[in-house]
């Protein structure tokens, strides 16, 4: 009898060499002080940005939003991934580069820090990915 039978029929998998893995994420982190920074522009901006860096990681972004004052990320990565690298590089990147496209911001935020030290991951299973990525793209309506 074979006990480790799996149906992968409906499950977006990914084949890596010697493996296969399904792994996705709910991100989200918030600026220093809640401070509402990414507004208009500035939010498709970030978006960009943050799309050109999970590139250069090799994580593929599901879902995203950015907020007046955090971001939410819905990400798929390999098991090689260390999430707090990946989140380090995310708001590291992102702070640098707004500070250079816009200095008018970091003169806003007290410090001239952009994000809050801290940052929320949670895994997203198979069954709950559509509903966090639902949940992610209406954060705009709420």
């Amino acid at each position: 009898m074979d006990k480790f039978k799996y149906n992968y029929d409906n499950m977006d998998v990914t084949h890596g060499r010697g493996y296969v893995y399904s792994l996705q994420y709910h991100m989200v982190w918030c600026t220093k002080y809640r401070k509402k920074i990414f507004e208009g522009n500035i939010a498709e901006e970030v978006k960009e940005h943050l799309r050109q860096t999970s590139e250069n990681l090799e994580i593929c972004i599901k879902a995203m939003e950015v907020m007046p004052d955090h971001i939410h990320l819905l990400i798929d990565c390999k098991p090689q991934c260390r999430l707090s690298d990946a989140v380090k590089v995310f708001k590291g990147n992102t702070a640098r580069w707004l500070f250079l496209e816009h200095p008018e911001i970091k003169k806003e935020l007290w410090g001239g820090h952009l994000w809050n030290p801290s940052y929320f991951v949670v895994t997203v299973s198979e069954r709950s990915n559509e509903q966090v990525r639902r949940y992610i793209e209406e954060q705009r309506t709420k």
